[in-house]
């Protein structure tokens, strides 16, 4: 059975090993060093205490995935713009997990009124690619060599999502 639900610091181990694959192996992360558990609680409770959603999915209750927003710059004009990130058990890629809880995470920007979705991506990293052009996402930038991970200079681009309008807010 899979469930989505709000993220507390329970999940940070998990999470912890979830992401610190991606962080030893992959350019998919730009950190360079394992995150510890305590760091994981605090960056759950610094998203939440924030006012914005970090969604954990489960299966056959055990924690396979999570996706979460973080304000996308500080000033006050962006307040309607949000940086996503998710990130899935890797024995579990490519079977729809990704979908299913960034569309939740989606449903939840547009619950609280938000407009712009950012997501960074790694290049390459085609399936990551993919789901954000799934989700109707499209390719707004691109960095070349803006990261440095593992001796090798690697690219990131950006896709961005439009969600609702907000009443009483023009675009252009």
């Amino acid at each position: 059975m899979t469930d989505i639900r709000p993220a507390s610091s329970l999940d940070a181990a998990r999470f912890c090993a979830i992401y610190n694959h991606y962080v030893a192996t992959t350019t998919i992360s730009f950190e360079e060093a394992p995150v510890p558990e305590a760091d994981m609680a605090g960056r759950i409770a610094d998203v939440t205490d924030g006012g914005l959603p970090w969604l954990v999915l489960e299966i056959d209750d055990v924690v396979a995935g999570y996706a979460y927003a973080t304000k996308w710059r500080a000033r006050p004009a962006y307040r309607h713009a949000v940086e996503s990130s998710v990130y899935l058990d890797p024995e579990l890629a490519g079977r729809g997990h990704g979908q299913r809880i960034y569309a939740r995470l989606l449903d939840e920007l547009r619950s609280r009124g938000l407009h712009t979705v950012i997501g960074g991506i790694a290049q390459p990293n085609e399936r990551s690619v993919a789901l954000h052009e799934r989700l109707g996402f499209r390719k707004v930038a691109h960095f070349a060599e803006v990261g440095v991970k593992f001796g090798r200079r690697v690219d990131v681009g950006y896709w961005q999502l439009l969600l609702a309008p907000q009443p009483g807010v023009t675009s252009g």
